[in-house]
């Protein structure tokens, strides 16, 4: 398995479990993973939720964890990263206006380079354009959204623990997906785990 270079971007309010599991997961296996978040400098943080099933008719919100930034968001150069990854939360709602953060995901798209989303994630993949005709799922508030985009949906299992591959995207519902979802995704960087 070679060491890739993985972009993660993240923003205030990024869940908690989607960031910091993620990072550690594919830090821990070998891989380089930069965050970053627009207005952020390196060693400057984002404050995270944690979302819960509660018993609801949606989720709660708990104030998470600070999650360190390691990278300038303004000097970063997509091409010289082999994969992206995208945390849920409410994060996405308000990445999806900055042109940069879409013009990062319509290169990793384009160049058919490995996109991981999770959660409210694919809110940006739909403002970017790159969801048409690809299999993609999503929290099931943002379904709409995802299939106004072009995409075909998949549909989550009763526990949300599922993730779909199309091509080189990667997607899951919320984070108790988060097993399967970073296990594809490793398949699709090319990484493996031995047992």
């Amino acid at each position: 398995m070679g060491a890739k270079k993985i972009l993660m971007i993240v923003g205030d309010f990024v869940e908690d479990y989607e960031a910091m599991v993620p990072y550690q997961a594919l830090t821990m296996v070998g891989h380089e993973v930069h965050t970053v978040c627009p207005d952020k400098k390196p060693g400057e943080t984002v404050r995270t939720a944690i979302h819960d099933f509660d018993g609801e008719q949606t989720y709660s919100e708990k104030p998470g964890h600070k999650f360190r930034i390691t990278t300038d968001f303004d000097e970063v150069k997509p091409e010289n990263y082999d994969a992206l990854i995208i945390p849920g939360g409410r994060a996405p709602e308000y990445l999806r206006l900055n042109d940069r953060v879409l013009e990062i995901v319509r290169h990793f798209a384009f160049e058919n380079k490995p996109l991981a989303a999770i959660c409210h994630a694919p809110q940006i993949l739909a403002a970017a354009g790159v969801l048409k005709g690809r299999l993609c799922t999503s929290y099931i508030t943002q379904k709409p959204e995802v299939l106004s985009a072009g995409a075909r949906w998949g549909e989550p299992n009763e526990t949300l623990s599922n993730a779909f591959v199309d091509g080189n995207l990667v997607t899951a519902v919320v984070w108790p997906g988060q097993p399967e979802w970073l296990r594809k995704f490793l398949e699709v960087l090319g990484s493996r785990i031995e047992p």
